[in-house]
């Protein structure tokens, strides 16, 4: 069974405002319409929000998750992983990691949006449990396209259905 803990040398945080600059980097090689660096910075002290980062020891932050959270539900706004890493397990840790701080702050159904296209993250939030709930047509653009919206129950373990069993990662 694959294992859904930290990858060698990785953790998830709390973004601080060091890695405001890095994070928008980051944003920037991932989506067509990214956010700028004031926006994060801009989120940093709010309460109904959830700012995480994933760093590995040697490349420094390589990837972040935003979660609102309202009352007993989250939205994924935001998560990626550097482009050149991907495909090592990292985004699965890292989403794993976001539901057991969306569990910690009483979340009990979680959504997101994401391009119609982008199968990779629809296999990943598959996995986790979100299924599709509604269609936003024409949302993103560059290019212009659908967005899936998706939900998931956050109930019982914080490792993907696919992996059920397997170790959640070890808390910050």
């Amino acid at each position: 069974m694959e294992h859904v803990g930290a990858p060698s040398g990785v953790q998830v945080r709390r973004m601080g405002t060091h890695d405001v600059e890095v994070v928008a980097g980051v944003e920037a090689d991932v989506f067509t319409t990214p956010w700028s660096a004031e926006t994060f910075a801009s989120l940093l002290d709010r309460p109904n929000l959830e700012l995480l980062v994933l760093e590995d020891d040697r490349e420094g932050v390589i990837g972040y998750a935003v979660l609102w959270c309202i009352l007993d539900q989250g939205e994924l706004a935001n998560v990626a992983v550097t482009p050149r890493l991907r495909g090592r397990g990292l985004g699965t840790y890292l989403l794993a990691r976001v539901f057991d701080v969306a569990r910690e702050r009483g979340i009990q159904t979680m959504f997101l949006e994401v391009r119609a296209s982008n199968e990779p993250a629809l296999d990943l939030y598959r996995r986790f449990g979100f299924s599709d709930v509604g269609r936003r047509k024409a949302y993103y653009d560059h290019p212009r396209e659908d967005a899936l919206i998706m939900a998931a129950k956050l109930e019982g373990s914080a490792t993907p259905l696919r992996h059920r069993g397997a170790r959640p990662p070890e808390a910050p």
